[in-house]
């Protein structure tokens, strides 16, 4: 934040402030529930990683509106919040995950849905993971 601030660079200060408002947010209703828990660095990580979602789909909705200018700032925000989640997997990772729960066993749907969010939880996109997932079992 402060290196945003003395650069100059509005645009990532406003994003950045904009994030961490969110996982303050996040906090404070963890505390209400658990006064003695802090958060983890999964939970934050968890609030950014429904930020870049929330992104994602505001770009497609503005993409479907012909708003270009629109879909320029959030790519710009997403940009920005993206360097602090970590790297989602390949395609081909999430396979190999979904080829291993499978070969143990899971062969419903919804099971192997469950058991492979749980491998992957914050590394994959669940849209992406439901469509490996499908195509492996049918």
């Amino acid at each position: 934040m402060k290196a945003a601030m003395k650069s100059g660079d509005h645009a990532r200060v406003d994003v950045l402030r904009f994030v961490m408002a969110g996982i303050r947010s996040a906090e404070k209703d963890k505390y209400a529930k658990t006064p003695d828990v802090p958060m983890t660095d999964e939970e934050a990580v968890a609030v950014l990683q429904k930020e870049v979602k929330r992104r994602r789909e505001a770009i497609e909705l503005f993409k479907k509106g012909n708003r270009e200018d629109l879909v320029n700032k959030e790519e710009a925000d997403l940009a920005v919040i993206a360097t602090y989640v970590p790297k989602e997997l390949s395609p081909e990772e999430i396979e190999k995950v979904v080829d291993d729960l499978k070969a143990k066993g899971f062969s419903d749907f919804n099971v192997l849905m469950r058991e492979s969010m749980k491998e992957l939880k914050g590394r994959a996109d669940g849209k992406v993971v439901g469509e490996i997932v499908k195509m492996k079992l049918g």
